[in-house]
């Protein structure tokens, strides 16, 4: 996939082509139907399938105290579209210059000037413009003008329920239904961060842990301790993920992420890596003490053993460098 950050890096040849815009937040399933109908609609008339998007959510600007955490970073997000199959991604900078254009002269340089768009689909409430004010009908009138034409496209949420969004995704990450969030986006929810040093309780009570560091890509979902997958250096391990500020203990930051791998030995201290949420397990309790947290985290480890489907421990719990 050819990635832009500005029109001006666009080459003068690039096009002609089948463009779509949006926020693309999370690029979940709804995202998805809208880049296959692209994709679909560029192969029919050969041209380049390519999405216009931000490097952050307008709001973020425009309305910080409205703007909801992202659902991915921008290398996240150009990551996800990438597997779409998609031609090219076009990521504009949401910047006050950027929010001041015009509806016309948005249109003019990025869809004509540097897309060369021939056909443009979009949501039958895209507005587009500074404060907004370029409607459907709007970008219709100017596409007749330019040369492009406007596909209006309907997209219709899984099992016939409310319409896949962000918001939607977002909500169900809060609760901990990452396995509903999942199906909604098309992949597994994940964040990635680096391995940071810790206050190494866990590795006294035998389930040493990997703590990520507090500057998290993605969103992190409830407090709890969930099933999950680690990925660092290309391999993917099973794993026992704990969201939360660990009640039993003082001192340990909200929403730290740390988790313990099942059956390996490795040093992470430095890695970059990612975590998959598969399922939620049990929400975030306080313990009486050491022991019984202990013998919480075994139980634990048996239920997400049987969720990943990895075979029951046979002995002690492995020690990996860590918490």
């Amino acid at each position: 996939m050819l990635t832009f950050f500005s029109p001006l890096e666009v080459p003068t040849g690039f096009g002609p082509s089948a463009v779509t815009i949006g926020k693309f937040d999370g690029v979940h399933a709804g995202h998805r139907a809208i880049i296959d109908r692209v994709r679909a609609v560029a192969a029919d008339r050969h041209l380049t399938s390519t999405v216009v998007t931000f490097d952050r959510n307008p709001l973020s600007l425009l309305r910080p105290e409205l703007s909801p955490p992202s659902l991915a970073s921008k290398a996240q997000k150009l990551e996800l579209l990438e597997q779409t199959g998609l031609d090219a991604t076009l990521m504009l900078t949401f910047d006050e210059q950027l929010a001041a254009l015009g509806p016309e002269e948005f249109v003019q340089s990025v869809l004509v000037e540097a897309l060369h768009a021939k056909v443009v689909l979009v949501g039958e409430d895209f507005r587009f413009g500074a404060k907004g004010v370029g409607t459907v009908e709007l970008l219709r009138d100017l596409g007749a003008f330019h040369g492009f034409s406007v596909i209006v496209v309907d997209v219709v949420a899984p099992m016939g329920q409310r319409r896949v969004s962000s918001t939607w995704v977002r909500e169900l990450l809060d609760t901990g239904n990452v396995t509903e969030a999942a199906q909604l986006l098309g992949a597994l929810p994940t964040i990635r961060a680096e391995v940071v040093h810790g206050a190494e309780r866990g590795r006294t009570l035998g389930y040493p842990t990997a703590n990520l560091s507090r500057d998290v890509e993605g969103f992190v979902p409830a407090d709890g301790v969930y099933a999950a997958w680690l990925t660092t250096g290309g391999v993917r391990y099973p794993a026992a993920v704990s969201v939360g500020n660990n009640p039993t203990f003082g001192g340990v930051p909200e929403k730290q992420v740390e988790a313990h791998l099942l059956d390996q030995t490795l040093d992470l201290y430095g890695a970059t890596v990612a975590v998959e949420f598969v399922a939620f397990v049990r929400g975030m309790r306080k313990f009486d003490g050491a022991e019984a947290l202990a013998a919480q985290m075994g139980s634990d480890e048996q239920q997400i053993r049987q969720i990943l489907g990895v075979a029951p421990k046979a002995t002690t719990a492995a020690e990996t460098p860590g918490d």
